[in-house]
């Protein structure tokens, strides 16, 4: 005889699956409640309960990186990304998210991300854990009252001068997976300094005013400095397999803002760092 919660996701709703894949999601704590709480095969549920299951991918490719949790309180998350993991599930990516990983390792099923970056992208990212007010920090965030600053290495290009404000219209591209320029009314704007810098190669710290996708890889390569190990801008040179050795070289470095619960200044910053000797 089935229990109960089998026979309500096996049957009723998940039918295409079958009940050897459930038994093993079971046996991995793959199955929670509402409260993040990992669920038995035992147990049983009734009308209206939530049940939360992560969704797997066959030979789901296994990123070698491990995230780091910064900080964590009542309202928000603050998690540093390694290179190469998406932040939320997508495509052939479930498990290997920077989401499903950290309800793994809190419990907490209702985590959110409050922003999001690339996945080629490393450092900070926010996340809520509580749903009464996520609004209010992502709303941080839709108001520009958030500093960002980005670590990236690329090229000299002896004609720019810094500091340098950048301005310039970025919208999606024809190719979904991509970004691009293109002429009229500004709507992306990043502040770009140089911290260091060798013969031929440059550290820069990137602030970005706003938060297009893919803004600060854009407006690199068009300033003719293109983020060293990106293989999309200014051309797509790569779309199989990651290369884990050759990460693109960009850092969410810190974040720092007004938290709006306790109208205290906020700062984080990443543990990580890019370096022009190891290029």
């Amino acid at each position: 005889m089935v229990s109960g919660i089998r026979r309500y996701i096996f049957y009723a709703h998940f039918s295409a699956i079958d009940e050897a894949t459930w038994r093993s999601r079971f046996a991995r704590g793959l199955v929670l409640d509402a409260d993040g709480r990992v669920l038995s095969p035992e147990i049983t549920c009734k009308a209206g309960d939530r049940i939360y299951y992560y969704r797997e991918v066959a030979q789901e490719v296994v990123i070698p990186l491990q995230e780091k949790i910064l900080y964590c309180d009542e309202h928000f998350l603050v998690a540093d990304k390694p290179h190469f993991l998406p932040v939320i599930p997508s495509g052939k990516y479930v498990q290997q998210t920077l989401l499903a990983r950290l309800q793994q390792t809190t419990g907490i099923a209702h985590l959110s991300p409050i922003h999001r970056i690339d996945k080629d992208t490393a450092g900070l990212v926010l996340f809520s854990t509580n749903p009464k007010t996520r609004d209010a920090y992502q709303a941080l965030f839709r108001q520009h009252a958030v500093e960002k600053t980005y670590h990236a290495i690329a090229p000299i290009n002896p004609s720019l001068y810094f500091p340098l404000q950048y301005s310039s219209r970025v919208v999606e591209d024809e190719q979904f997976f991509r970004s691009k320029e293109i002429a009229g009314k500004t709507n992306s704007e990043t502040h770009l300094s140089i911290i260091d810098q060798s013969d031929r190669l440059a550290l820069y710290a990137l602030k970005p005013i706003t938060g297009k996708k893919h803004q600060l890889r854009v407006q690199m390569a068009a300033l003719k400095i293109p983020i060293v190990n990106d293989v999309l801008y200014p051309l797509v040179t790569q779309r199989e397999d990651d290369d884990f050795s050759r990460p693109l070289q960009l850092l969410a470095k810190s974040i720092a803002f007004i938290d709006p619960m306790t109208q205290q200044p906020r700062y984080f910053e990443s543990e990580q760092s890019l370096s022009l000797n190891k290029i």
